[in-house]
């Protein structure tokens, strides 16, 4: 008797959000937790290894919390709009899949700016919420603005380009490892920056 192949059913988009948003909460706990403990490490000892520690654990708490609120912004900017969206089936720092053909300009134009707003909203929760008085506190901003900036040198160029070429998917098509690895030091310069004003 041969056995049937059993094809497990696809899960709910509600419950794919719902894991995607437990690791995504879970990721910025730890990384806020790493921070808090080498920045206590910091203040109770004076070590030179806490307080490396603690900008390196200062920039990665930056950069996840700015990067995670842009792509959930993105994705609450989808819903407003009433875009047609997949949820990534698989957990990962993408939340969805934009449909193409089955959105309008507007409805790109609208989730896009929606994740930029939700970055600048993030950045600046950032800086209201932790003082600038140490080389670690310094670098939570520092990664802040390096995440902002990251997003904004990888997105508004392509924004830039859809308003002539009116074809989103072929301008994001465009963003090859030359336009992330210039994007990406743009993004380390503005974050080295803004630690050095900072610190």
């Amino acid at each position: 008797m041969e056995q049937q192949e059993v094809t497990p059913a696809p899960q709910s988009s509600g419950l794919l959000l719902l894991r995607q948003a437990a690791l995504h909460l879970a990721l910025w706990i730890l990384a806020f937790c790493l921070f808090a403990a080498s920045d206590s490490w910091v203040q109770l000892t004076g070590w030179r290894l806490a307080a490396v520690l603690n900008v390196l654990t200062g920039i990665s708490a930056g950069f996840v919390t700015v990067n995670l609120v842009h792509e959930w912004c993105h994705y609450l900017g989808a819903r407003a709009v009433s875009a047609s969206y997949t949820v990534n089936p698989r957990p990962g720092m993408f939340v969805f899949d934009w449909t193409f053909e089955d959105n309008s300009l507007r409805q790109f134009y609208i989730m896009s700016a929606a994740g930029s707003l939700g970055g600048l909203l993030a950045l600046l929760l950032v800086f209201s919420a932790v003082d600038a008085d140490s080389a670690g506190r310094a670098a939570l901003g520092a990664g802040a603005v390096a995440s902002f900036a990251f997003g904004s040198l990888v997105e508004w160029p392509v924004l830039l380009r859809t308003r002539r070429s009116h074809d989103p998917l072929a301008e994001l098509s465009r963003l090859n490892p030359r336009a992330l690895a210039r994007a990406g030091a743009g993004s380390a310069i503005a974050g080295l920056l803004t630690w050095i004003m900072l610190a």
